[in-house]
């Protein structure tokens, strides 16, 4: 980035509108099954590097192959690679401390929702289940991860967070179940879409004491409802409730 030439697409989904920044609460760290192999030489591996928030995991993969230290150029230098795009595959737990993210261990057996932040597709994720991924040269894909409550009646929940933004789950600041009302209450900052998955259409969606619109879609169990606008200024987070 440079003056006068910004890309205020990218900026969008970094930046809030009032200036912060979604952070998650790490420095970003490589997956168990990259710490061994070399993503930017060895013409199969990519990139995996896991963070956290408060109450999801985000999971960015990468190709990088084609691009290394050059030690005699002493400079980042592309070389000739084998392949135009390599597959890969990620899982839940490829976020290391994704069990912390769980209100309650007694509602989590290690499944996960996933959301893919390019494509805006939900994925349910089985424990210990993988999910292929595809990237060419210099592609990169960002993914929200976040563990499934399962509550009474069959009925599961996870936040997403707001779905347009890179890490979309650092919008969450917090998160309660009150299972015996079949209620979801959530601390949210920032403004525009927010997603979350649930096994149900919810009854209903209620931002402060509103009730909103919202989309359910049933084959993924995606739910998405707009937020208009920031919190209003003595007031640091959006209170959201989702009834199921």
């Amino acid at each position: 980035d440079a003056p006068g030439k910004h890309n205020f697409e990218l900026l969008r989904k970094l930046v809030l509108p009032d200036g912060s920044i979604l952070r998650a609460r790490l420095p970003g760290r490589p997956t168990r099954d990259c710490l061994f192999a070399d993503p930017a030489r060895d013409g199969v591996s990519l990139l995996k590097i896991w963070n956290m928030n408060k109450y999801t995991g985000v999971l960015g993969v990468y190709n990088c192959q084609g691009a290394a230290w050059s030690s005699t150029e002493r400079k980042n230098i592309f070389h000739q690679t084998k392949t135009d795009s390599l597959t890969g595959s990620i899982r839940g737990r490829d976020v290391h401390s994704i069990s912390e993210a769980s209100t309650d261990p007694t509602t989590w057996n290690g499944d996960c929702a996933v959301y893919s932040q390019s494509r805006g597709e939900l994925i349910v994720m089985p424990y210990n289940v993988s999910l292929p991924v595809s990237l060419k040269i210099r592609e990169h894909e960002i993914f929200t991860v976040s563990p499934i409550s399962h509550l009474v009646d069959g009925v599961s929940f996870a936040p997403i967070g707001l779905v347009n933004m890179y890490n979309s789950g650092g919008a969450i600041e917090g998160l309660r179940y009150e299972a015996e009302k079949m209620k979801v209450v959530m601390e949210v900052k920032g403004c525009g879409k927010f997603g979350s998955y649930s096994s149900v259409k919810p009854k209903r969606c209620v931002v402060e004491s509103n009730e909103i619109a919202f989309e359910y879609d049933s084959s993924s169990g995606l739910v998405t409802f707009e937020l208009d606008k920031m919190p209003i200024e003595n007031k640091r987070f959006h209170l959201i409730q989702v009834e199921l």
